[in-house]
């Protein structure tokens, strides 16, 4: 897939882009190509870049006390930063691991900024990405404080069809809040006499 065609996707995914702003849009981001396991952020960097996914998927992941807590999955058609550190140039609390090989296109926040001010359709098109971004954390946030484990998985599932495919069972566990083995249970439950 040729740049042209991942930004005219984007365009018609969230929010039309005109042609002048597609045009722009073509000088000023990368095509990256990377293998599965690639880390794009880690812990304590400083990063000013958003990747949108053409294909594969990515997680962000914080350690705590050594131990790997996925907190967002990111697949195709999805947008993925270290929003901590791209919003507020802060070091990034957490990690950024591509789950597949993975094509993604690259933005810094300077260019981001440089388009928005001079496209307002680019401007709109940030905003529709960050309001679905904060919607989807808050019913994250929600469904941990509110619902039970197996309410949590049935709407991963019903949110990422495929996840059981291309994620391992341990990073879904630690995004549902859970043990593995709790995760087991909920996926094969013991039929009751």
């Amino acid at each position: 897939m040729n740049k042209e065609a991942i930004i005219n996707s984007i365009s018609n995914t969230y929010s039309k882009l005109s042609s002048e702003c597609q045009s722009d849009l073509l000088k000023i981001t990368k095509i990256l190509s990377f293998e599965k396991g690639k880390t794009l952020v880690r812990e304590g960097q400083y990063s000013n870049k958003t990747y949108y996914i053409v294909s594969g998927a990515a997680r962000a992941y914080y350690l705590k006390n050594g131990k790997d807590v996925s907190d967002w999955f990111a697949f195709e058609n999805d947008f993925i930063s270290p929003i901590i550190s791209y919003f507020t140039d802060k070091a990034s609390p957490h990690y950024i691991e591509l789950l597949e090989d993975s094509i993604l296109l690259e933005l810094t926040k300077e260019n981001v900024e440089i388009i928005s001010n001079k496209h307002h359709d680019f401007e709109r098109l940030i905003r529709v990405i960050v309001t679905k971004t904060m919607l989807s954390l808050q019913e994250r946030i929600s469904s941990i404080l509110f619902q039970k484990a197996e309410q949590r998985y049935k709407q991963l599932l019903e949110t990422y069809p495929t996840i059981i495919q291309r994620v391992s069972l341990t990073h879904i566990a630690s995004y549902l809040g859970i043990t593995l083995e709790t995760l087991s249970r909920i996926r094969k439950p013991k039929k009751r006499i």
